[in-house]
């Protein structure tokens, strides 16, 4: 896992020269193991960035190494202050910038991916740092820096690309999130000021923050409501800035401010033009998609570095666990037969530049990859047709493939430990395995449905606009999608609509909290009329909250109705829904990232990309309702970029999962689910009642009707858990502390229940 982690501190009193000196320093700097059980333990190295110095060489004032830290105490009569060369460093890290308010990078992190820059020789305190994939020039980032120094942080989110920047301008620190939640960061008040990571677990350690119980409560009842979450963490003590913020720290003082225009409730924006809004989304993806092709190839020839022993694996085993061998060098795509991945896969394909292997010949070609579930074929052969039809382009390379009983959900439960919770640790292993094939940087098109597609709430933001006559063909859609008699049904869905755009906020989020009080009941698969007349409001519990005890929803709901008093960015439900939407999925993607890492490669979600959803949300409502919209936007980026010919059946909106393959999965390690839940450790936090989860795998594994997302939240977090209080490192050394971690006591027992 890559990270970057630094502090603002007004009890930081170095100096201008800011640098800590000290051979404790040092030595914790030239550490280079990492923690076990969290990221990659690859030390980075000196180098240089697009015209910027960093790593552990001479300083810039040339009187020593550039070291930084900040003493191990909050308080000058605390214990650690006795120990003046004492620093906390994080371990394995690259230093971007010293005191008083230093700048580390962590992990395996390539050249390319770390740019910094001054605006001025003269004015070193006054620098940019852009870590990960960004499309900016050098002159681009030096405007943005000088733009930034005067407040105007937006301009820091407009290249193409999915990155990080942190601009500093004399003790003011800015740290800038993404628009959909991808690259979140994190802050936890330290030493009389503020940290801020990319990631929560090193802040967690930091402060050994111990598990925040009702937010993981809030995270399985209601899993897409911010409001339940609200700027929490699963750590205690850690939080996270909101999609469309930046972290602003003056001395240690924080402030989280919004860069982005929020909608009016009572002016409607003026209708966007369809040609143009489309245009402007194939502008966004040609330019995501070129960033990365444009990035330096990565190609490692040799295996990577073994760090030494681990009890019970030996050298081949570590490789194995790291994802050796490498993957195949060049660009590679996945090709699923779904339009996402095929309009990333043939963009890739057709624009100029060499998108395949280091080498000439064929490894020019866009290696697109396609998965082949053999343990149950059923249901998926026109995606795989077409599949294959899109390979039939001499500038794709396809590749497919297969596998049957080991490659099945909850096939393999053992996996590295990720940031936070999320739902896809059961298919970790499944994906691992398809991606292993795959390529040094891989394009997917996760995310393309939660930026293009509506939210069944934008019904009610169209009655707000009073646009009724749009309400027709999708209406008239989910009549035709419905069993039985669907005469109803435009009518049902057409009141739910209304109901909800007549509901304000604050009654909304105080129906959804009685009703978490009142229980949940257990449902089974729904059609697509049910589900769109259950998202048809302002909160609705998740699929694992039917199994959660009513201790824990209690908690959720008095969560609820205290948001019930703080009005979200937007009033309009169905931009509130939609926002709250893709910062879960971008969350569960992050996790799905860290889960599913092989070494040495990059995933690459354009979708996500700030430019991207900017130009997505530019869609008219009225056209984003509509039957098919997601399929007909990506077939006029597709013909505007010269890609006319696509196989019949391109486009078809099929989402349902394969529900075959994870009832396969659940029988073959229904043993181990069960002994995972003999005593499990949500339990032990007052979560769940453990015979009544026991009791759902197997009607679950008999093919009884039941909520398999919800098991599978549930069997994630058990996992998380377990491999959170096993890990045996921490993400830091120099503190008085020898191993400081987060959750040093363990889950918290249950709390006995308010009478």
């Amino acid at each position: 896992m890559r990270w970057l982690v630094g502090w603002s501190s007004i009890a930081a009193s170095f100096g201008t020269a800011g640098r800590v000196a000290g051979r404790g320093a040092a030595r914790a700097f030239d550490q280079g193991a990492y923690g076990s059980g969290h990221g990659s333990g690859s030390r980075y190295g000196s180098g240089t960035a697009h015209g910027s110095g960093y790593g552990s060489g001479p300083d810039v004032w040339g009187d020593g190494p550039v070291r930084g830290g900040l003493a191990d105490a909050g308080h000058p009569d605390e214990p650690g202050a006795a120990h003046a060369d004492r620093t906390v460093v994080p371990v394995g890290a690259q230093l971007l910038w010293g005191d008083p308010d230093p700048l580390w990078a962590v992990g395996d992190w390539r050249p390319d991916e770390i740019r910094t820059l001054t605006a001025d020789p003269a004015d070193p305190f006054t620098r940019l740092a852009v870590l990960g994939c960004c499309g900016a020039t050098d002159e681009e980032l030096r405007r943005a820096l000088y733009a930034a120094r005067g407040g105007a942080l937006r301009h820091l989110t407009q290249w193409p690309g999915s990155y990080t920047a942190v601009v500093q301008a004399g003790r003011r620190i800015t740290v800038v999130g993404d628009l959909a939640g991808a690259r979140p960061v994190f802050y936890t008040p330290w030493a009389s000021g503020t940290a801020y990571a990319t990631a929560a677990l090193p802040l967690a350690d930091l402060i050994e923050a111990q598990l925040d119980i009702g937010h993981l409560a809030a995270l399985l009842a209601c899993p897409d409501s911010p409001e339940a979450l609200g700027d929490g963490t699963p750590y205690v003590g850690v939080r996270r800035i909101p999609p469309g913020h930046a972290l602003i720290l003056r001395e240690g003082s924080r402030e989280i401010t919004g860069y982005e225009p929020v909608a009016s409730l009572a002016v409607a924006a003026p209708e966007a033009d369809p040609e143009h809004a489309v245009e402007g989304v194939r502008e966004a993806l040609v330019d995501a998609v070129r960033a990365r092709l444009t990035a330096p190839r990565h190609a490692p020839e040799t295996l990577p570095y073994d760090p030494g022993p681990v009890p019970g694996m030996g050298p081949a085993d570590r490789r194995a666990a790291r994802g050796a061998p490498a993957p195949v060098p060049g660009v590679g795509a996945d090709l699923s037969g779904g339009s996402a991945s095929a309009t990333l896969a043939l963009l890739a394909a057709g624009l100029p530049g060499a998108p395949g292997a280091l080498l000439g010949g064929t490894g020019q070609r866009l290696l697109a990859l396609t998965f082949n579930d053999l343990a149950t074929p059923q249901g998926r052969e026109p995606e795989l047709e077409r599949a294959h039809a899109i390979a039939c382009d001499p500038r794709l390379h396809h590749v497919v493939v297969a596998a049957a009983e080991e490659a099945l959900p909850y096939a393999d439960l053992d996996g590295p430990l990720t940031d936070e919770p999320g739902p896809s640790l059961v298919f970790a292993a499944r994906e691992r395995r398809r991606l292993a094939s795959g390529s040094a940087d891989h394009f997917t098109g996760h995310g393309a449905r939660q930026v293009l597609d509506a939210h069944p709430a934008r019904l009610a933001d169209l009655l707000l606009d009073r646009r009724r006559r749009h309400l027709l063909r999708p209406t008239l859609a989910l009549a035709r999608s419905a069993p039985g008699d669907s005469l109803l049904v435009p009518l049902t869905v057409y009141s739910a609509a209304r109901r909800l755009a007549r509901t304000p906020y604050r009654a909304g989020m105080e129906a959804a909290a009685a009703r978490l009080r009142d229980g949940v009941p257990a449902t089974g698969p729904s059609s697509p009329v049910d589900a769109s007349l259950a998202a048809l409001t302002w909160s609705r519990p998740g699929p694992a909250a039917a199994w959660l005890t009513g201790e824990a929803l209690a908690e959720v709901s008095i969560r609820l109705t205290a948001a019930a008093g703080r009005p979200p960015l937007s009033l309009r439900p169905g931009e509130a829904r939609a926002r709250a939407v893709l910062a879960r999925h971008a969350a569960d993607h992050r996790v799905f990232e860290q889960a599913v890492e092989v070494r040495s490669q990059r995933l690459h979600a354009p979708f996500l990309d700030n430019q991207v959803v900017r130009a997505a949300r530019a869609l008219p409502e009225a056209l984003r309702v509509q039957p098919g919209a997601r399929a007909a936007v990506l077939r006029g980026v597709l013909s505007s970029a010269g890609v006319r010919e696509l196989p019949p059946g391109w486009g078809a909106t099929d989402h349902a999962p394969n529900e075959s393959a994870t009832r396969l999965g659940l029988r073959a390690a229904l043993p181990h689910l069960l002994t995972l839940f003999a005593s499990p450790l949500l339990a032990d936090a007052g979560l769940i009642e453990a015979r009544v989860v026991r009791q759902a795998l197997l009607d679950a594994a008999d093919g009884r009707p039941v909520p398999l997302d919800g098991l599978a939240e549930l069997v994630s977090m058990e996992l998380w858990l377990g491999r959170l209080l096993a890990r045996r490192g921490t993400c830091w050394t120099g503190t008085t502390t020898p191993r400081r971690r987060a959750v040093p006591t363990g889950v918290p027992l249950r709390r006995p229940a308010l009478s």
